[in-house]
């Protein structure tokens, strides 16, 4: 696959103001389809369905390897994960069509067709997507959670009373600016160009929290007095940034 055109669409992509950790994710897709292309000796641009599905083959069957073990199992990626390649491979080649490079788009799309049936013709996608419930810890683990955070910074504990409170994602919250706080209502604003759907939102959060914030924001000043960012590092190397 060319890196000139990956790296151009990448850039169209960061230009019309997509998230930086998605068009890195993006970036990843690509870089690991380009290498599956090149060691299956297959050229990207004259790609087929068929070579999309042994690269999703590929992708449900790989060997995995543990980063604590370091030993290999041939678990395969999550579908989530094997969802977001796909869908960085297909738009890639949305924009090779565009650019008049290839005919067609060997990823394809689901389809959905109204009819006179309650739900009408559907075309799933190349892969079936899973929607798992998520994992939400027990009495005893959360307490062992509380007992180990209560050994940790103030910074440590109020980020995690945050984020509790108010369900934010880690963007959101290492994105908070001394001015999204309303202390006098114990409100968040969270800024619709930190969020992950691109709206913004008001949050409550609670007095043990608040209580944190007050303790915080009196150490933030021995940092820095200036406003900006909430959470300021306390690392020697960039203290008070």
């Amino acid at each position: 696959m060319e890196v000139i055109s990956i790296q151009r669409w990448l850039t169209i992509q960061a230009n019309f103001g997509l998230a930086a950790n998605t068009v890195t994710a993006y970036r990843r897709a690509l870089d690991d389809f380009a290498t599956f292309c090149v060691t299956e000796l297959i050229d990207p641009t004259k790609a087929t369905r068929e070579h999309v599905a042994r690269y999703v083959h590929h992708l449900t069957t790989r060997t995995l390897t543990s980063r604590l073990t370091q030993v290999g199992t041939q678990t395969g990626l999550a579908n989530a994960t094997v969802q977001l390649r796909l869908t960085a491979v297909r738009l890639y080649y949305d924009y090779l069509m565009e650019e008049g490079l290839r005919p067609d788009n060997p990823v394809g799309r689901g389809r959905y067709t109204p009819g006179r049936g309650f739900a009408g013709n559907r075309e799933r996608g190349r892969v079936p997507r899973y929607r798992t419930l998520p994992w939400i810890p027990n009495q005893e683990e959360w307490l062992a959670l509380l007992q180990v955070v209560r050994q940790q910074p103030l910074r440590t504990r109020l980020m995690l009373a945050l984020a509790y409170d108010g369900g934010l994602r880690r963007e959101e919250l290492c994105s908070l600016q001394t001015s999204d706080i309303d202390p006098a209502y114990q409100l968040v604003t969270i800024r619709a160009e930190t969020t992950k759907g691109g709206r913004g939102r008001v949050v409550p959060y609670s007095v043990a929290t608040g209580k944190l914030l007050t303790a915080y924001l009196e150490h933030r000043r021995e940092l820095t007095r200036l406003r900006g960012p909430l959470f300021i590092s306390e690392s020697n190397r960039n203290r008070g940034s």
